[in-house]
């Protein structure tokens, strides 16, 4: 059970029906819970509707209207999501790495957290990005310099702008323990 309460559409002022509504908008069985709550991390955007709103079209811009290619957004997205063991972030974009192109060995490695056997250097360049962000806060050059050769430097912004904010999303499944859905198995042992 999450550590703030499902917040139903009905129960909502105006503008968090409208942010309910642009959340839903395409997708409404996917993130419409049993219980007639937002699952993931929109029922504290509803819950916070301000902040929500920017959340919401922050991530909107960063997952889909950046320079990167989806195949490795999604590389830095799960990178991020294994680093602070966000259950609910795995179970939604793993799938979407694997169907965006990402190899099943190297989702399953990251996510046991050994290292990836990439066959693409792109997508060992990001995760080289997304992993030593997650472990230090920091880049070193020939990390940096390796990301720079495929993203240039507006890359390189949306990539770590992109890092920060599912840094962001985790924390907030973590930190209100956001439950997966029913019958959902967890990627890690709660310890």
């Amino acid at each position: 059970m999450t550590r703030i309460p499902y917040v139903r559409r009905a129960e909502l002022g105006p503008e968090g029906q409208q942010l309910w509504d642009g959340i839903t908008d395409g997708r409404g069985d996917l993130v419409v819970t049993a219980e007639g709550g937002l699952a993931g991390p929109f029922n504290a955007f509803v819950t916070a509707p301000a902040a929500g709103r920017r959340l919401s079209a922050l991530g909107a811009e960063l997952r889909f209207g950046t320079s990167i290619e989806r195949r490795l957004s999604e590389i830095a997205i799960i990178t991020t999501g294994a680093r602070w063991r966000a259950e609910f972030e795995w179970f939604a974009h793993a799938p979407m790495a694997r169907e965006h192109g990402v190899a099943d060995a190297v989702v399953d490695a990251i996510g046991r957290g050994e290292e990836p056997p990439f066959e693409a250097d792109d997508e060992r360049a990001v995760y080289a990005v997304a992993r030593q962000l997650g472990q230090s806060g920091h880049l070193d050059q020939a990390v940096y310099d390796a990301a720079h050769r495929f993203l240039g430097d507006a890359g390189m912004v949306e990539l770590v702008s992109l890092c920060g904010y599912y840094t962001l999303i985790s924390f907030l499944l973590n930190g209100f323990e956001v439950p997966l859905p029913p019958g959902a198995a967890p990627m890690w042992d709660p310890s």
